[in-house]
């Protein structure tokens, strides 16, 4: 169990305000304070900074948010284990993003089950950072995430690699010849929202070739695949997904994929779970029977 005082420093890192943390805890804002003095005596080091009012952690600050977090959900999920085998069963709660979940780990999945009757399954769906944010707080044991991540704070394993795609409708009619990104700029551009992992690995390739996503004409959000699909092929627009979202498209010629000289993009489809976890050998062993079902 962690000592009380660890509880009011997570809940001041959750919400970088020391009153906010007080009202939080229903603690003054002395006792806050006193708590975080406290640990910062233990550990013989400043904890958070504080420019123009703006609180911030320090290296050694975010050591200890980590070390805490992870300590604080390996907590909840002993316990939680514990309640379940007096019922013979065991529940893993993971998260997934739309395109992991509806086009990669459904076949790995389904065997995987079926391998295992005795284990319920709770699966979230969500965007990479909302199942980023699920992960610290204790929500999920573990997600499979395509986008960009702190590495520092996860145990991580390769999951599947996938190809991204420029992609359009077979009606599609281009004002100009089509050669490199630059010529898609008088394009209107359907995208996935913020914190998305499809969208931040458009944004990141395009910054390399120093243009964003306000460089096309028009600009489209939204939060769902299927939605941008179905766009698509109405000839709303142009996208860029991996290819796994549109291979059955592909496969009927109802979209096709726009030929780039500069695109050509591989990204990774991400396993993880907080680092040092006591439970990170079962993690691995769920990862080596999901990865090997894709291959089966």
């Amino acid at each position: 169990m962690l000592d009380f005082r660890m509880d009011t420093f997570l809940s001041v890192c959750h919400y970088m305000n020391f009153t906010h943390a007080a009202e939080h805890l229903n603690l003054t804002q002395p006792a806050v304070s006193q708590h975080i003095k406290y640990l910062e005596q233990k550990y013989d080091t400043t904890l958070f900074t504080r420019d123009k009012k703006k609180l911030a952690l320090t290296p050694a600050g975010e050591i200890l948010r980590s070390a805490l977090e992870t300590m604080r959900n390996d907590e909840n999920t002993l316990k939680k284990r514990m309640r379940e085998s007096l019922e013979g069963k065991q529940v893993l709660t993971f998260g997934v993003t739309m395109t992991i979940g509806e086009y990669t780990i459904v076949p790995s999945l389904a065997k995987f089950i079926k391998a295992h009757p005795n284990i319920d399954l709770h699966i979230r769906y969500g965007n990479t950072q909302m199942l980023l944010s699920y992960l610290r707080d204790g929500i999920i044991d573990f997600a499979i995430i395509e986008g960009y991540f702190q590495g520092d704070y996860y145990k991580t394993k390769i999951f599947k690699s996938e190809e991204y795609i420029a992609v359009a409708s077979a009606n599609h009619v281009f004002k100009n010849p089509i050669h490199c990104l630059n010529d898609l700029r008088d394009e209107r551009l359907i995208i996935r929202e913020h914190g998305s992992g499809t969208r931040a690995i458009l944004t990141k390739t395009l910054a390399l070739k120093n243009m964003s996503v306000k460089d096309f004409r028009n600009l489209i959000e939204i939060e769902n695949i299927h939605t941008i699909v179905q766009l698509l092929k109405d000839d709303c627009g142009i996208s860029f997904l991996y290819k796994a979202a549109v291979a059955k498209e592909l496969k009927e010629g109802t979209l096709v994929q726009i030929p780039l000289s500069d695109f050509m993009v591989m990204h990774n489809f991400t396993f993880l779970w907080n680092k040092d976890s006591i439970f990170s050998q079962e993690y691995e062993v769920i990862f080596d029977e999901l990865q090997r079902n894709i291959l089966i």
